[in-house]
C-alpha cells in the first residue's frame, strides 16, 4: 500500500466522520495532570520483554515515564503477535518512518482527531473504512482518483452528498413498519 492511497484512506476515513467534527463542540483545556504517570521498574518487565527491550536496559530508569510505558505495552503487544503479524508490522513501521516528517505530524493530527470522537462515531468512521475495504479495487480506485482531482470545493460536495445519503437511510430505515413477532 502506497503512502499517499493510506494518506487518502485516511482522508476518506476522516471524510466520513467530518459531520462530527463539525458538531462537535471545542473542548475544554484539559486538566493539568495530577500526577505524573508511574514509572515502570526494569524488574516488572517479564524476562521475554527484557529481552525485547535489552538495548534500553541500561538507560531504563533514565526514560521518562510515559516512554517506559509505551515500551512496555509495545512490547507485551509484539509478544502477542504471530509472526505474520509481526512481519505487517514491521512493514508498517518502515512505511511510517519512510513518511516524510510533515506528512507523519498530519497522520498524527488526523489520529488524534479520531481518538477525541465519542466511541459511536469513532464505530461509525470504522464502519466507513471497512465498507470502503469491501469495494471491489476498481472501485476503489475510482473512488481515490476522484477524490484526489477533486478541488476542494468539489470534496465539500462530495461530503455533503454522502451526509445527504446516510440521513436518507436512516429515515427510511426509521420509517419501516415493524413487523409483529412470528410474522
Amino acid at each position: 500500500m502506497s503512502s499517499q492511497w493510506r494518506s487518502l484512506v485516511l482522508a476518506l476515513l476522516f471524510a466520513a466522520a467530518a459531520p462530527a467534527f463539525a458538531q462537535q463542540e471545542p473542548s475544554p483545556p484539559a486538566p493539568p495532570p495530577t500526577s505524573a504517570p508511574a514509572s515502570v521498574p526494569w524488574s516488572s518487565l517479564s524476562p521475554d520483554q527484557q529481552k525485547l527491550l535489552s538495548r534500553f536496559g541500561n538507560q531504563w530508569s533514565t526514560l521518562p515515564s510515559e516512554r517506559q510505558q509505551a515500551l512496555a505495552r509495545g512490547s507485551q503487544r509484539w509478544l502477542g503477535m504471530s509472526p505474520e503479524q509481526r512481519g505487517l508490522a514491521r512493514q508498517r513501521f518502515d512505511r511510517w518512518h519512510s513518511l516524510p516528517p510533515d506528512q507523519r505530524g498530519a497522520l498524527r493530527e488526523r489520529w488524534q482527531k479520531f481518538e477525541s470522537l465519542p466511541p459511536h462515531e469513532q464505530a461509525a468512521v470504522r464502519e466507513n473504512f471497512h465498507r470502503f475495504q469491501q469495494l471491489p479495487p476498481d472501485r476503489r480506485r475510482l473512488l481515490r482518483e476522484r477524490w484526489h482531482n477533486a478541488t476542494p470545493a468539489q470534496r465539500q460536495e462530495m461530503l455533503q452528498r454522502m451526509r445527504d445519503h446516510r440521513v436518507q437511510r436512516m429515515e427510511q430505515h426509521m420509517q419501516r413498519p415493524s413487523r409483529p413477532p412470528g410474522h
